[in-house]
């Protein structure tokens, strides 16, 4: 019996890692006007980011419950079995709409086992919580520790990032017109990370380069930086100059050199804009 990591494209893992596990993923789905796309497929990040600097406005959307309602039928002919895990619902809708396909799928096929996992992580942290997941399948671990351990992980999993235009966090409602105004006379960097799924402030620096030592500070206090094996996230927002500076920054300052490095996708980048810089990492409490 197989057992299928299912995930949405929320994780912007890069998609050698995505073909190489066998992980599937669902297209969360990105709008400009009346025309729909599905992120990663049918629009890539760097045609959206370009898009965004000329002034479009980009909205995004679940993962439509057909999809869902496809997927689990087709494990559930085959007699597999699946783990989906999900981008947090405390920015989307992926995770709830999940569990109403998959209650609707099991009165059809009541003996399909599939377990829903709400990470509340998002981008790189999230795919690197998949990540790990479909190297457990690969162990041979059943699905009950498969669901156990990547829960633990995706609590243990930090998020930290900084943008380089207030003006887009404004557009989502993350910030204030003022503030995005503000910001952008001062050259004010906002540094966020994620707790309990939701996007909090917790610095602002002024200029692009104190942001990008302030994400590195952080990561020197809430990570373990006696295990130099571990797998550190980074994701740019079409700035592959700031991804870089900040890896280095990382090689030098604490001796890491294990990296996934990526594009942040369409369905965080619609919010985020270019410009965003983001770093993921297995905190203190990770055993």
């Amino acid at each position: 019996m197989t057992i299928h990591i299912l995930t949405d494209s929320a994780i912007d893992m890069p998609h050698s890692i995505v073909e190489q596990l066998g992980i599937t993923v669902m297209p969360i789905v990105v709008t400009i006007d009346s025309d729909q796309f599905e992120d990663g497929v049918t629009i890539l990040p760097k045609q959206m980011f370009d898009g965004m600097r000329n002034g479009l406005v980009y909205k995004t959307s679940q993962v439509p419950m057909e999809r869902f309602k496809e997927t689990f039928e087709a494990i559930a002919k085959a007699g597999d079995e699946a783990v989906y895990i999900a981008f947090s619902s405390e920015l989307s809708g992926t995770y709830a709409s999940s569990r109403m396909m998959l209650e609707m799928v099991q009165e059809e096929y009541p003996s399909f086992a599939c377990d829903i996992i709400d990470t509340k992580c998002a981008s790189l942290g999230f795919g690197l919580v998949v990540h790990q997941a479909a190297l457990w399948v690969r162990e041979g671990l059943s699905r009950a520790e498969i669901t156990s351990r990547t829960e633990l992980l995706a609590k243990q999993m930090e998020h930290v990032f900084t943008v380089d235009d207030l003006e887009y966090l404004y557009r989502g409602g993350r910030v204030s017109k003022s503030s995005a105004v503000l910001g952008g006379l001062l050259n004010i960097k906002p540094v966020l990370d994620v707790e309990d799924g939701k996007l909090i402030p917790i610095d602002k620096v002024r200029g692009r380069k104190k942001s990008i030592i302030r994400l590195a500070d952080l990561l020197g206090e809430r990570a373990n930086l006696e295990d130099k094996e571990q797998l550190i996230g980074i994701a740019h927002g079409d700035d592959e100059e700031a991804l870089e500076s900040l890896k280095q920054m990382i090689q030098e300052r604490f001796g890491l050199n294990n990296f996934i490095t990526s594009s942040i996708g369409c369905a965080i980048g619609a919010h985020s804009g270019p410009g965003t810089l983001a770093l993921f990492f297995r905190n203190k409490s990770y055993k």
